[in-house]
């Protein structure tokens, strides 16, 4: 028997079995070739695209103000050191990187889009420690903006982004090796090349954009950081706790609390995303300053004075427990570690120091719509969540019930009780809660009954799915228009049932999301008091707050934290000017 026939080297069919003829010899060779090209053009694409995709997870930027086609432009020295050490190792050792390479690339991509994420929600970045807890929240508030089905969509795009980044940067590492082994020499020129590159422009600074070094280590920069943060959550559990320990009012008799308040009704209403940009931004603070000072020249020709600063919150663009733990608190509460261990401890708050001195504390809590474990810590004597605020109207985007409908029942419920001792309530407004696409409308008072009047009362309504399509200037006016309906409603409230016992102390949580401020906007809050009676003031002039409902640039600005002390100083029996002064 003759031989059997070897196959053809470059098609893989054996040569006895091709068929015999001019037209089939033409023909197949041209097949073979065709399909050799197609397969080194798919293959030549599959490299370029994993060059593109661990390119980017290396120079990719974790802040929204730095993404931008420069932010591409750079040289990263991790991925020169990858490739170094690629040609170096032998093959075993080649192997073990490429396997812990690839899925390390991948938490890399992984972990700068969640700082993207926070940035753009919440002005900073994710913390790898704490922020997993706000998961929960964070599905609950795209429930309620655009519908469960779409909360669960998002849900499942995430985790299947997140695994398919770990698989395939690994895949493309993978392939990218095989490419630098088979080129050698000419990937040991390129670093060569590039490395000198890298070198002379972090010599001379050269940039493609502000903070954005050619000569980049950014990746190196963002895992030091984030390491760094894992390491001081560990290290505050300590510290903060000697920080709850230490408390000049711990001890304070009730008789000696609060005594330049004896007889009033105080409220604190927190009004949501109520930030600095909201009477400074040119889009904003000429409507919302309008607004602010004809509310104060009304409430003027009504007997009221107010007195305007700024308080600097620990949080922006959400997370508003933070900014009223730290305001009743007197602690800088800037996390969820130090949020659980405050509600721990046996912090004297601020409402619990009214509640010491014999007034009736109260918290209404209308986006309250599960169970509020903080309840147990503040120890309201009276409390109401959405279900005991007895709303029948309808939502407003997020917001559960019109800011209105809260005060109503509020006065309603307590204020207007005959033979009750003086007030403290805490009142969270949320109708400014983003994603501001439905907006309420005052009406009169007497007419807010039991809120199903509200289905005809909307000043701005758009469907779930507009949440999600609307330009930032749509989600701006949103904004502008929310905050204008809070703050009117607040001055109204004051204009229908205050009386010469009401002091209220209304301010922002914290300034809304980036993508209202833009990048690095400040954590300043306005802060206003108003009150009838002039001894409330003559007890804080020594603050130096500005007349009015609108603090100015050059209002004093405080640290959140700053505020329960100089409170309690400046309404206790004897007051300390330099206590109460603000100390920047």
């Amino acid at each position: 028997m003759g031989a059997e026939a070897e196959p053809s080297a470059d098609t893989g069919e054996r040569t006895e079995d091709r068929p015999v003829g001019d037209a089939a010899a033409s023909r197949t060779p041209i097949a073979g070739g065709g399909w050799r090209v197609a397969r080194s053009v798919a293959a030549g694409l599959l490299t370029m695209l994993a060059g593109v995709l661990v390119f980017a997870a290396l120079v990719g930027p974790d802040r929204m103000d730095r993404l931008t086609p420069g932010a591409f432009l750079r040289i990263p020295l991790e991925g020169l050191l990858g490739v170094a050490l690629l040609l170096a190792l032998p093959g075993r050792g080649r192997r073990v990187a490429v396997a812990l390479a690839g899925p390390l690339l991948g938490l890399l991509a992984v972990l700068k889009l969640a700082d993207l994420g926070f940035d753009s929600a919440l002005a900073r970045p994710f913390d790898l420690v704490l922020d997993w807890a706000l998961l929960d929240d964070a599905f609950g508030f795209v429930t309620d903006s655009v519908g469960r089905a779409g909360a669960v969509g998002a849900a499942i795009g995430a985790l299947l982004l997140a695994a398919g980044l770990l698989l395939l940067m690994t895949l493309a590492v993978r392939r990218l090796t095989g490419l630098v082994v088979r080129h050698d020499r000419a990937a040991t020129r390129t670093v060569a090349a590039l490395t000198v590159a890298w070198v002379a422009c972090a010599a001379f600074g050269v940039r493609v954009g502000p903070g954005v070094p050619v000569a980049d280590t950014g990746a190196s920069a963002l895992v030091s950081a984030h390491v760094a943060q894992v390491h001081a959550r560990l290290r505050d559990r300590t510290t903060f706790t000697a920080e709850i320990a230490t408390d000049p009012f711990r001890d304070t008799p009730g008789d000696q609390l609060l005594t330049g308040l004896r007889g009033k009704d105080v409220i604190l209403a927190f009004v949501e995303s109520y930030g600095r940009d909201a009477v400074e931004d040119p889009e904003f603070a000429p409507e919302i300053g309008a607004l602010l000072d004809a509310g104060n020249r009304r409430l003027r020709a009504d007997g009221y004075a107010a007195r305007s600063g700024f308080l600097t919150s620990p949080t922006a663009g959400g997370g508003s427990w933070l900014a009223h733990d730290t305001l009743l608190s007197g602690l800088w509460i800037d996390n969820e570690q130090r949020h659980r261990s405050l509600l721990a401890s046996d912090r004297l708050t601020l409402n619990g120091a009214f509640r010491r001195a014999d007034w009736r504390t109260v918290g209404v809590m209308p986006a309250a719509t599960q169970p509020w474990p903080e309840g147990t810590f503040f120890g309201y004597d009276g409390y109401y969540d959405a279900e005991r605020l007895g709303y029948r109207g309808p939502k407003f985007s997020y917001a559960p019930m019109p800011d209105q409908y809260t005060l109503a029942t509020f006065q309603r419920t307590e204020r207007a009780r005959a033979d009750r001792p003086p007030l403290m309530a805490e009142i969270p407004l949320i109708s400014s809660h983003s994603p501001w696409t439905a907006v309420p409308r005052l009406i009169g008072w007497d007419d807010v009954g039991d809120g199903s009047v509200f289905a005809h009362a909307a000043a701005s309504t758009e469907g779930p799915g507009d949440t999600v399509r609307r330009s930032t200037a749509e989600v701006r006016a949103g904004y502008r228009l929310s905050i204008g309906y809070s703050l009117e409603t607040l001055i109204s409230y004051v204009e229908t049932y205050g009386d010469d016992d009401l002091v209220l102390v209304f301010l922002g949580d914290h300034q809304p999301a980036p993508v209202v401020t833009g990048p690095n906007a400040s954590r300043d809050v306005p802060i206003t008091i108003v009150a009838r009676d002039p001894a409330v003031f003559d007890r804080i002039a020594g603050w130096g707050w500005q007349d009015g409902l609108r603090p100015g640039p050059d209002a004093p600005v405080w640290p959140m934290d700053a505020f329960r002390d100089r409170f309690l100083t400046a309404f206790g029996p004897t007051v300390n000017p330099a206590a109460a002064r603000p100390t920047r």
